[in-house]
């Protein structure tokens, strides 16, 4: 009791701390309002690159004057006129954020989308810059990553808390991020300062609605009837938590009995010295790029040499079996497109993980978590270090205290919804942000609020 005082209090007076900073920095910012320049001296180099290189082409350089509003005070970035997020309506936010990832092992990444792209008005400023113009493509590569740091924490937060309570499948996740690795680390080095705020949105809203819709039909008797093991182990663990005997959830958690874990962690350690090679190795000498693909695609294709049907485990007495090149396959694919989007993947693996490996929800979002988290840290590192993208780190210092709230209830507080309603609670989120943004993106305004 007296430790979790201790910690609640450090919170707190971090948090304090950070707001009181964050609210200097604003008011210094304020005072420096009134000049007729658009670039300041506060501004980061990057921003005042981008600024610079949109003046040189008489096109942007209409929209950038336009946008800029050198007599107005500065909010991100020290950009006079844009918008200045409330630091206390992202720490609650990010409460928000790290509870539902925290709990369903999705829309976490969807969800800061949300509050960056939409709550504090940064999508839209972005956008009113044009299409094209070099601010544009910079702050949207921005709110990519701003999303997965909030992810990115809430992932290591709670894998470390649902591998406690042993709801957490090791060889998966491993074997997930092996894949993981590897697509986030190409994504960025693709995709990074190419695609402008109108695609983000309306493809970051077309791939929710159809992972909604398909999780949908696995709550449907049809779709369930397919699951029989997900379905008795997910009614074992409801029955237990019914009549709970002792407060330790391990009792009965996830036993591995076979799972090759040698072997994937070698294939991990081969992708993740690829992506460093590519990141450090760049600019030492020609062909350090194809390098590191070289190495990186050694590492995935150890995952095919495994024996069949490698990984097994048990939950409540109900055995699970597959084998481990396919979470590899779907690693792969799922985070170059979260990664692409600017979220954690959380939203794609959680049907992953429920259809092709047949888990119940229990032990999905502890799963999804882990391998979420490593390809978070590689795709952060590969778009800070190897694109040198930028974030505003006062705000994110703020929702990270946030997102460490969140994810310690989430866990505590998942095991008291039935398996049926943590998909519910998917599907509905999957349903409103999939047509919120997929309208906003392709027609240009939401039908949904807010518009």
């Amino acid at each position: 009791m007296k430790r979790a005082v201790n910690l609640a209090v450090f919170v707190l007076l971090t948090a304090m701390l950070v707001l009181a900073t964050g609210s200097l920095a604003s008011v210094h910012a304020q005072a420096d309002g009134g000049s007729t320049s658009l670039i300041r001296n506060e501004m980061p180099e990057r921003i005042q690159q981008a600024i610079q290189k949109s003046l040189e082409n008489p096109t942007h350089a209409a929209k950038t004057k336009e946008v800029i509003k050198p007599a107005e005070n500065p909010g991100l970035f020290g950009i006079p006129g844009a918008p200045n997020p409330s630091y206390f309506l992202g720490f609650l936010w990010a409460i928000w954020v790290g509870w539902i990832f925290s709990t369903v092992g999705a829309f976490g990444g969807i969800m800061a989308g949300v509050g960056h792209i939409t709550i504090f008005g940064l999508g839209d400023y972005a956008k009113s810059f044009g299409s094209g113009n070099p601010l544009n493509k910079l702050l949207t590569d921005s709110i990519r990553v701003s999303n997965q740091w909030l992810v990115g924490i809430s992932g290591a937060i709670s894998s470390f808390n649902y591998y406690k309570m042993k709801r957490l499948v090791l060889p998966i996740a491993v074997s997930l991020a092996v894949g993981s690795v590897a697509g986030s680390y190409l994504a960025p080095r693709l995709t990074a300062g190419q695609v402008n705020l109108k695609d983000y949105l309306g493809f970051f809203g077309l791939i929710v609605l159809i992972l909604g819709g398909y999780l949908f039909y696995q709550t449907t008797p049809r779709g369930r009837a397919k699951q029989k093991a997900a379905k008795a182990a997910a009614e074992a663990f409801e029955k237990a938590q019914k009549e709970k005997k002792s407060d330790d959830d391990s009792v009965e958690g996830v036993e591995v009995l076979e799972g090759s874990m040698g072997m994937m962690f070698g294939a991990l350690a081969l992708v993740l010295v690829g992506v460093l090679f590519g990141n450090l190795g760049e600019n030492l000498f020609e062909g350090a790029l194809y390098v590191s693909y070289g190495i990186v695609g050694l590492g995935l294709s150890l995952m095919f040499f495994l024996p069949k049907k490698n990984i097994r485990f048990t939950f409540f007495g109900v055995e699970f079996g597959f084998k481990a090149y396919i979470p590899a396959v779907g690693g792969f694919f799922i985070a170059a497109i979260a990664s692409f989007l600017g979220v954690g993947g959380g939203f794609l693996l959680v049907p992953f993980l429920t259809s092709v490996a047949g888990l119940p929800m229990f032990l999905v979002a502890g799963t999804s978590a882990l391998a979420v988290l490593v390809g978070m840290i590689v795709s952060i590192f590969t778009y800070i270090v190897g694109k040198g993208v930028i974030v505003p780190w006062t705000l994110i210092g703020v929702e990270l205290i946030g997102i460490f709230v969140g994810s310690m209830i989430g866990p505590r507080t998942q095991k008291y919804i039935p398996d049926i309603w943590l998909k519910r609670l998917f599907i509905v989120l999957a349903f409103y942000v999939g047509i919120r943004y997929c309208t906003k993106g392709f027609l240009g305004y939401s039908i949904l609020p807010p518009f």
